[in-house]
């Protein structure tokens, strides 16, 4: 069965075929800079193709992905079964991957307001999928959904209690769909059930998130209602004393507009080293100019303090997963965030932390309680599963 997975931006489609169960990519490709003057088309199958051209919409860009399926590898556009479409946020409402529907359509649309930069676009390629693959089962995979199983006790902020009643202003997490499949392959790797492992999961990118996953569910989170919160990022600043967005605000002078582009695109690993926000630009750096060095400790500082933090709340760990381009590709960072962790019984081996770039690999003693792994997530292959598994059970209710 095949299945197409898509992932819209605010000005770009990323897109996977599979075929499923047997989980083979059939091809993948992007539509960049969708709106500009200058488009760019990639697309790896069959035969390979970059190409630059004018893409003004979301629409259009399905409309390209869609013709270039059909002339490279399938023969009629029904030969897709379902389309996965990942959703940033699905607030309260959705605890699962679920077929989309107009009741789907509209509770994605209630929750514009907490995602404005993000639930749009998703929307788009959702519309554009329905119409130009009417035939396809369409489904929403919300990167908020691994996330609702966290308990009010870690998910509520100590604000007055109308704002979460009133508002539904509380922490709802993000990266959701990459920490479960990471917490689910380290279950798989430690042959241990998907509900019988504690793990921390950190999945560091531009963005970057680390979880608490308890008996195999989130149990808390470090991105809050918004992805800002947190660990310190490409751009982002993470965890904040409220106070300076006052000060920034009062004491500044400064427009909302200002203070939310600088917390959310001038700050982090930029803001600190003030020349890249990009880990492959820093790295040479290290040890050479004091402040990368600084961004790079405080990025590792803040890591170590979430994993310990996350350690004392779920007593009992398993593992500790590094996952995302700087996860999976920055030895350096995996090693300065556990360092002199031995007592807590996690020992990194410096050996095998150093040969493991990309690809799946313990980088733990044998004699380390807690295993740390590194996996490499596919969230488009979550995806095509979920999709996958919910074309199944409709055919089987029938």
């Amino acid at each position: 069965m095949k299945i197409l997975v898509i992932n819209c931006g605010s000005s770009s489609i990323k897109f996977k075929l599979f075929e499923m169960p047997e989980e083979n990519l059939i091809s993948y490709g992007s539509v960049e800079k969708i709106g500009e003057e200058i488009s760019i088309f990639k697309y790896s199958g069959k035969i390979k193709i970059e190409k630059q051209l004018k893409i003004e919409t979301h629409q259009k860009g399905i409309e390209l992905i869609a013709k270039t399926l059909l002339e490279n590898e399938i023969e009629d556009i029904r030969e897709i079964k379902g389309i996965g479409h990942r959703v940033v946020h699905g607030g309260e409402g959705f605890e699962k991957s679920v077929e989309v529907d107009e009741n789907v359509i509209k509770k994605i649309e209630d929750y514009i307001f907490l995602a404005p930069l993000h639930n749009p676009h998703n929307l788009a390629g959702i519309k554009g999928c329905i119409e130009i693959f009417p035939e396809s089962i369409q489904v929403a995979a919300f990167d908020t959904a691994f996330h609702t199983t966290i308990p009010k006790i870690a998910n509520l902020y100590a604000i007055p209690y109308s704002f979460y009643e009133k508002h539904k202003i509380r922490k709802y997490g993000f990266h959701g769909i990459s920490h479960r499949y990471v917490a689910r392959r380290t279950s798989e790797i430690m042959g241990k059930g998907k509900y019988d492992i504690n793990v921390i999961t950190c999945h560091l990118g531009n963005g970057c998130s680390v979880t608490a996953v308890k008996n195999g569910r989130s149990f808390d989170t470090s991105m809050g209602l918004t992805p800002l919160e947190g660990l310190i990022m490409g751009t982002r600043c993470g965890d904040i004393d409220a106070g300076v967005i006052l000060y920034l605000l009062e004491g500044l002078n400064l427009k909302i507009s200002e203070v939310s582009e600088i917390l959310n695109k001038k700050s982090g690993l930029l803001g600190i080293s003030e020349i890249s926000n990009d880990f492959r630009n820093l790295l040479p750096l290290y040890n050479k100019n004091e402040k990368v060095t600084l961004a790079i400790d405080m990025f590792c500082y803040r890591l170590k303090k979430y994993i310990g933090s996350y350690m004392a709340v779920l007593g009992k760990i398993d593992a500790i997963v590094f996952t995302g381009g700087i996860g999976e590709n920055v030895p350096l960072v995996r090693k300065k965030s556990l360092e002199n962790m031995e007592f807590f019984g996690i020992i990194i081996d410096d050996e095998k932390n150093e040969k493991v770039f990309g690809k799946e690999g313990e980088i733990s003693k044998d004699n380390s309680l807690i295993k740390v792994f590194v996996i490499p997530t596919n969230e488009e292959l979550r995806i095509a599963f979920d999709t996958y598994q919910i074309i199944l059970n409709s055919n089987l209710n029938q």
